[in-house]
């Protein structure tokens, strides 16, 4: 290697062959040259260092959940009292409907916060609400994507994409950005939620499942000789080099072999992170990892702490598949609120808590994030007709509640407000550009600092919006 070279003569040397390639490789994770620029260092200290995100999938209903709207049970079977045609999926406008279920102070804090989640209120003073959250769309497939990306399209980087990019993984063993989706199916929109879009493709989320091969195609279908899988790899390294030597440095190979290193990285680190055995009988008991309503949000909460432990970045936990199909196998209460969150609502209540609660004991909770998203909330009023309290909601994008907890934020408090019976946020509304800017900037990010040069334009996250909720912030 030429001695004294710049960052321009070090990228030529690069396309000389797969050895240059490599060296390369690990001078950019060490830091010594940026992959892109500007380069994506931390603006100011960063308060966390992981995240792992809870993404709720079908829209649940935040008057139900963590929005108290006494007014709304007062009002029960009166009319919503607007001129206003909603913007809603089935467009039919029922009778307001109250909750179906309590609602109690909770904690120190005295948040309230619904019987629904039971395990979940018993955390309250380390949660961070905010209940004016509002979307773009009332239809679930733009409204998760505006969720993970910022944009209501496809083809966008997601948030633990630009993560990955921006700050990389704290270990070579293992992704930097991992998604662990519902056992029942993916989501709406599949892969195109953890897409790294135009950003490198080691960006991307890997998708971990359930099984003895988390990872699909990590292992051959059939047993092979160490010294036959030793070959193979030389002769794809031979054919790499080659194809490098004739075409130069190219993004897409250089993204493939990536791919291939971290696939040899896995199949050792893969089996060991995956592995509850080594887990005492109290954590897996409180996970639920051994009761069958709770075992797979337990089993993906407690791999997604045992991820974080290891050094992945951002790890994202879906609940709910596939929004078609009776009955439901995700959020999407139209026919009945009751009947479906309840089903669902048991499904992640105890893990989640427990993710809480074992990061915490842990000590990590200071310096993690954790994410608990919908892509929307449900209406106040019944999804039925005009003269009638029917007992499901359709979607509300108007106001809905979310919730953070971990590093860097004011626990025990809640920020923003809906209307008195939870259909508009009426007090310092949040978008997902601004959702997400304050999640860069827990991690040492100004969202604006964090570009990507892409058809002419310096992308971002945020595109040309967001404001940091500072209110939120300790």
């Amino acid at each position: 290697m030429p001695k004294n070279m710049n960052r321009r003569q070090l990228f030529e040397w690069s396309t000389h062959g797969l050895g240059s390639i490599a060296l390369l490789e690990l001078l950019q994770r060490d830091g010594v040259f940026a992959q892109s620029e500007p380069d994506a260092n931390t603006n100011h200290s960063p308060r966390v260092k992981r995240a792992i995100q809870i993404s709720l999938v079908g829209g649940m209903s935040h008057v139900d959940s963590f929005d108290y709207k006494p007014e709304l049970t007062k009002k029960q079977g009166k009319t919503l009292g607007s001129d206003e045609k909603p913007d809603i999926f089935f467009g039919k406008v029922g009778l307001l409907r109250g909750s179906d279920w309590e609602f109690k102070q909770r904690g120190q804090s005295g948040l309230w916060i619904s019987e629904m989640f039971p395990h979940i209120a018993q955390m309250a003073d380390e949660l961070t609400l905010i209940r004016s959250m509002v979307s773009e769309s009332a239809n679930h497939t733009p409204a998760l994507f505006a969720s993970n990306s910022g944009f209501l399209a496809n083809g966008f980087p997601s948030l633990g994409s630009w993560l990955s990019y921006g700050l990389g993984s704290e270990t070579e063993a293992l992704p930097a950005f991992v998604v662990l989706p519902d056992e029942r199916g993916g989501p709406n929109g599949g892969a195109s939620n953890w897409t790294s879009g135009y950003l490198p493709g080691q960006n991307q989320g890997v998708v971990f499942t359930g099984g003895d091969q988390p990872v699909r195609d990590l292992f051959p279908s059939q047993a092979i000789s160490p010294a036959t899988d030793q070959d193979t790899r030389k002769f794809i390294e031979f054919l790499n080099r080659n194809h490098l030597d004739k075409v130069g440095q190219d993004e897409k190979l250089l993204a493939r072999i990536r791919s291939y290193e971290l696939a040899a990285q896995l199949q050792t680190s893969i089996p060991e992170v995956s592995r509850y055995a080594d887990e005492p009988e109290a954590i897996r008991t409180l996970y639920g990892i051994d009761d069958k309503k709770t075992a797979d949000m337990g089993r993906r909460c407690l791999l997604g702490r045992r991820l974080l432990e290891r050094g992945v970045r951002f790890v994202q936990v879906y609940s709910g598949g596939p929004i078609a199909g009776n009955p439901r196998a995700s959020w999407d209460a139209h026919e009945s609120v009751k009947d479906n969150h309840s089903q669902e609502a048991v499904r992640i209540d105890k893990p989640v808590a427990a993710l809480l609660q074992d990061l915490k004991q842990r000590d990590m909770l200071k310096d993690t994030l954790v994410i608990f998203t919908t892509e929307f909330g449900r209406t106040p009023f019944a999804q039925s007709a005009a003269n009638q309290v029917g007992p499901g909601r359709d979607h509300n994008r108007y106001g809905f509640s979310c919730w953070l907890a971990g590093g860097g934020l004011r626990a025990g408090t809640s920020y923003g407000q809906t209307d008195e019976i939870g259909w508009k946020a009426v007090e310092k509304p949040v978008t997902w550009n601004d959702f997400h800017a304050t999640i860069l900037h827990l991690f040492g990010i100004e969202h604006e600092q964090l570009t990507f040069y892409h058809n002419g334009i310096q992308r971002r996250l945020t595109n040309v919006a967001g404001d940091v909720v500072t209110g939120i912030l300790s």
